[in-house]
């Protein structure tokens, strides 16, 4: 494919050839954010759409608020990895990737400028509309693949993204002192924090053991619902985030 007819109206072409049909029938429910963790966003672009690279994702958003459509929302992109979500693995199946130019650790975590932003608020809310994803399932890189990626990063302002109506988002309970569960712990308690995770989408085991596997959980979580403090250990404020959370999802209607 060497062009097609953008999805978002205000997208730039730059045809990628890797992609592929959506496997099973399934269709676009998640929606995906991540940063390019590039030098540049030509960077990026370049490594999308180059063959040999195996990667690729339906949208870049530069800096200045630019928008560069690389794969048709009707085809598979190559933008997850091995990831999960509520039980399902194949995500590059059933969502929409993104990518945000923003260097990450590779350039010590720059803001994301405000016009990049606007730009992207307005991208997802036309992907979110096309495609009926749900509140809580637009989601970072890191929520899906917690054990390998971390974009885009604790700086990343989703309450900006909530506020203009896409995704789910509630305050962060504050930070604070009390109990709290970490590395090595075991009990029923852990079990529930295990079974909430879950709940919400995380791929976590729940066997009440408080492994790498939920400690990364956590720190996904902390990444996106509370950033103050990302450290892995589930203490008041990051379990009481997680249950105003699982409390606030939508109701499902038919």
């Amino acid at each position: 494919m060497s062009t097609f007819e953008p999805d978002h109206p205000r997208a730039d072409v730059h045809a990628s050839p890797n992609f592929g049909p959506r496997k099973d029938g399934k269709r676009p429910s998640i929606l995906i954010l991540h940063y390019t963790g590039m030098e540049t966003g030509e960077a990026a672009e370049s490594w999308l759409a180059n063959p040999q690279s195996g990667v690729s994702a339906h949208y870049v958003v530069y800096e200045n608020g630019r928008i560069v459509q690389m794969v048709p929302e009707s085809e598979r992109a190559w933008h997850a990895g091995q990831s999960s979500w509520k039980g399902e693995i194949d995500i590059n199946s059933c969502s929409i990737g993104v990518e945000i130019v923003n260097g990450g650790p590779l350039l010590g975590f720059p803001d994301f400028p405000e016009q990049q932003i606007k730009a992207l608020i307005d991208l997802c809310k036309g992907i979110v509309t096309r495609h009926h994803i749900r509140p809580e399932n637009v989601l970072a890189h890191s929520d899906i693949a917690p054990a390998r990626k971390i974009d885009p990063g604790e700086k990343f302002p989703w309450p900006a993204l909530y506020d203009a109506g896409i995704g789910h988002w509630v305050g962060p309970s504050p930070v604070r002192g009390g109990r709290f569960f970490s590395l090595g712990d075991e009990g029923q308690p852990v079990e529930a924090l295990q079974s909430m995770l879950a709940l919400y989408g995380y791929g976590v085991p729940i066997d009440g053991v408080f492994g790498l596997s939920t400690q990364l959980g956590i720190l996904a979580f902390q990444r996106h619902f509370r950033p103050e403090k990302v450290d892995g250990v589930a203490d008041v404020s990051t379990i009481e985030t997680l249950h105003r959370l699982l409390s606030a999802l939508p109701a499902v209607t038919s």
